[in-house]
């Protein structure tokens, strides 16, 4: 236990840091962006960490003189498991650039705080012993950040804004999930609630007049492999009714994302992704005859073609996570075991029936390969215990 919390605080040193150049992410199960029907388990809590971050490097003119145009923003998440289908997460956005001078913080540059993501995931629905589960997410956007309507950055008019979505999710082996390839899908809706906001300092320019709504989409598909994990994923916005012409990313955007993921303990990964952007409409913001800020590179949409992720995820609660993981997970193994082999019993004094001998046949089948791969992993555990005295 004392290995454990040395090993939390030296993560907080190291990523803190890090985090003032990051994005969004709500600390749910699942790929980058992309969210999986799975929730915690009941009294579990787990804490995100990560970073999301887009530069570009450009001159003035012809001078040779150059800057550099980031866009950075960090955040984090706590998710507690309230019971087997229900899991509460809660997201501050910690620091955010604005690209203006209108934040609290870096002479203008940044919000410190940016906005806070209140969560409620349903998850882990479905037929017993089906490949499928199905699940949803409700949530709402507090806005607690100094400066709004940020380009590079998905629309937002700093008012309370709320979203739904649905999730389905495919995995191959769904007594031991993580052990084997997975597919997902997610459909949302996102209400901006934006009417008669402004969204710059001019009050003559226009208003949203009635509430602007996107959809969200996301499919990818993750794939174990030992300690390290992959994924690729496809997400896009598509906007129902548009905000007025002085907001930014306001238009069409999908991007194409690949992540890594490694995971060393039960309770500790890390993650990496790369978004690249697939399809984006022309940058239909007005700069002309509004206060709306041009873009500071002439030519630059206003989503970036490419962005980079860094995340770390540990647990908190349950303390045995992280005691000794080789006990916990042979319990957990022993535990299934002796599930299956009840099973088998109970399959044995039924096979007599002829129309379910087919059935059974294939269901002791799957149960006699799940026994064999938890005897393997019990092995592999016993091996690395052995290796570690």
């Amino acid at each position: 236990m004392v290995r454990r919390l040395i090993s939390i605080i030296l993560l907080c040193m190291f990523f803190i840091p890090l985090t003032l150049f990051s994005s969004t992410k709500f600390g749910y199960k699942g790929l980058i962006y992309v969210n999986s029907a799975r929730v915690l388990p009941k009294g579990y809590l787990e804490f995100f960490a990560g970073t999301r971050y887009f530069g570009k490097v450009a001159n003035f003119g012809g001078s040779g003189n150059a800057f550099t145009l980031w866009n950075v923003q960090a955040f984090t998440s706590f998710n507690y498991g309230l019971n087997s289908n229900v899991e509460l997460a809660i997201s501050p956005i910690i620091y955010q650039d604005t690209n203006n001078d209108k934040g609290n913080a870096l002479d203008g540059q940044a919000n410190v705080p940016d906005n806070l993501f209140v969560s409620v995931k349903v998850g882990c629905l479905g037929a017993e012993n089906s490949n499928f589960l199905y699940g949803g997410i409700l949530q709402t956007k507090i806005p607690t950040a100094e400066s709004y309507n940020i380009i590079y950055e998905p629309y937002s008019a700093g008012n309370v804004e709320v979203g739904v979505m649905g999730i389905a999710s495919y995995y191959n082996n769904i007594t031991f999930p993580d052990e084997d390839w997975s597919f997902h899908a997610n459909l949302g809706y996102w209400n901006h609630y934006d009417v008669g906001e402004e969204l710059t300092d001019d009050p003559n320019d226009p208003k949203p007049n009635s509430m602007s709504s996107e959809l969200i989409f996301g499919l990818g598909t993750r794939i174990p492999a030992g300690t390290f994990d992959f994924s690729g994923e496809i997400n896009a916005r598509y906007f129902l009714n548009r905000p007025p012409v002085t907001a930014y990313s306001r238009e069409y955007v999908s991007y194409l994302t690949a992540g890594i993921y490694y995971n060393p303990y039960r309770w500790l990964s890390f993650q990496m992704g790369i978004d690249i952007r697939l399809l984006s409409q022309e940058d239909l913001s007005v700069y002309h005859n509004t206060a709306l800020s041009p873009p500071s590179i002439k030519n630059t949409p206003n989503y970036p073609d490419w962005r980079c992720l860094l995340g770390v995820r540990f647990s908190i609660l349950p303390f045995s996570l992280g005691s000794t993981p080789e006990s916990e997970f042979q319990r957990d193994a022993r535990n299934k075991k002796q599930l299956f082999k009840r099973m088998l019993d109970e399959t044995q004094n039924t096979e007599n029936a002829e129309d379910e001998v087919e059935a059974l046949r294939k269901k002791r089948l799957r149960i006699e390969q799940e026994l064999q791969r938890i005897r393997e992993l019990l092995e592999q555990e016993e091996q690395k215990k052995k290796k570690n005295n």
